[in-house]
Order: structure tokens, then C-alpha cells, then sequence
């Protein structure tokens, strides 16, 4: 199965919650795509339904493919902690993750855009691989020619900030400082449904 690069605004009334960010076209239509999207009767979904959903839900939203987040889920399991967690903090680990946290980036797919096309440096050093995680204490950074980019300053005027990260506006880098509490993460993701479909 190939990346999904479809209509992200279909996505996001399959899940119900504009799971992309900010998304005008969603909260016009804020109702589950295709013909019977408005229709009243709708069959219960099953508790593995459930499940799915939510794991399916947290693949779009950190744009990973089945095998590479099963790979994800099974490290997780294997460290200290609740592996949902664990599964939640390795995701936001991402360097294409970080790149958009620190504002480098407007969307998920843009910062992985980002990365692909070695505008992002790791510790110094250019890296091109999106699902590198990124350690605390590890310096992340744009490229000296790619400062001027538009959608980098366009992308950093609008920038959220967040505990876990420090940001250099001077140097255009950004530090990650500590690993985040579960309670500093701002998606509305239930991993525990993800860990009860696994363990299935």
C-alpha cells in the first residue's frame, strides 16, 4: 500500500475530528463523507470497529504505513511504561514530527516534504529520513540556503510552542529538550484502544 496522498478533508469526516489541523472545508461539511453521510440510521459499530478506527485514525494523523507502525507499537511494548504511551511518545519522536512541532512546518506532510528534500539538519548534519527519532538533548535545524524559504517563514510566523522543545529563532534551530508527558500532547488520540487491538 502506498503513502495516502488523497483528499485529507475526507479523511478527516471519515474520523469525525479534523484530524489534519485547522481544515475550513470540514467544519462546512463536519459529517461523515459520501451519500448516507447525513442519514440518521447508522449501524453500531462493533468494538473492534472501534479499535480500528482509532488505530487507523493515528496512521493518517502521523502519516505512517501499516508495517511501520506495527514496528512502532511492538518497540514500544518492549520498553518500561504503558505501551500506549510509550507508542505516542516514539510518534511524536519522529523527525518529521518534531520539524512541524517546532513550526518549521505548517502540516505532517509538509515537514516530511521538508526532510525528504534535505532541508533539515539533525545535530548538524543533513538528514533525509523522516522517521529518524529524534533523542532529547539533539539539536534540530533548517539548512543555511533553505532559511529563506517561504513556506519556512511563513510556517514560523504562526508557530505554537510546546514545553518539551526550545526554539532559536536567530539560529533557526530548535532543541528537543525532554521527552513529553502523555498530558502535554494535544491530539485527542485513546491508545489504549490501539494497545487492546494488538493484544487481540
Amino acid at each position: 500500500m502506498a503513502r495516502y496522498t488523497g483528499p485529507k478533508t475526507k479523511i478527516a469526516r471519515k474520523f469525525g475530528e479534523p484530524i489534519y489541523g485547522a481544515d475550513k472545508n470540514y467544519e462546512k461539511k463536519n459529517y461523515p463523507p459520501g451519500q448516507h453521510g447525513l442519514a440518521k440510521k447508522r449501524k453500531k459499530t462493533s468494538e473492534y470497529g472501534i479499535q480500528l478506527a482509532e488505530k487507523q485514525k493515528v496512521k493518517y494523523m502521523y502519516g505512517v504505513l501499516e508495517r511501520q507502525f506495527r514496528k512502532t507499537y511492538e518497540k514500544a511494548s518492549r520498553m518500561k511504561g504503558r505501551t500506549g504511551e510509550n507508542l505516542i511518545i516514539l510518534l511524536e519522536s519522529r523527525l518529521d514530527n518534531i520539524v512541524y512541532r517546532l513550526g518549521i512546518a505548517p502540516t505532517r506532510p509538509a515537514a516530511r516534504q521538508l526532510v525528504s528534500h534535505c532541508h533539515v539538519t539533525l545535530d548538524g548534519a543533513v538528514c533525509n529520513v523522516p522517521s529518524t527519532t529524534v533523542k532529547p538533548g539533539q539539536i534540530v535545524a533548517v539548512r543555511e540556503r533553505s532559511k529563506s524559504l517561504e513556506v519556512v517563514q511563513n510556517s514560523l510566523q504562526s508557530a505554537s510552542k510546546y514545553a518539551w522543545l526550545e526554539w532559536d529563532a536567530d539560529k533557526c534551530a530548535g532543541k528537543y529538550s525532554s521527552v513529553p508527558e502523555r498530558t502535554e500532547i494535544p491530539e485527542t488520540i485513546n491508545e489504549q484502544l490501539i494497545v487492546e487491538l494488538y493484544s487481540k
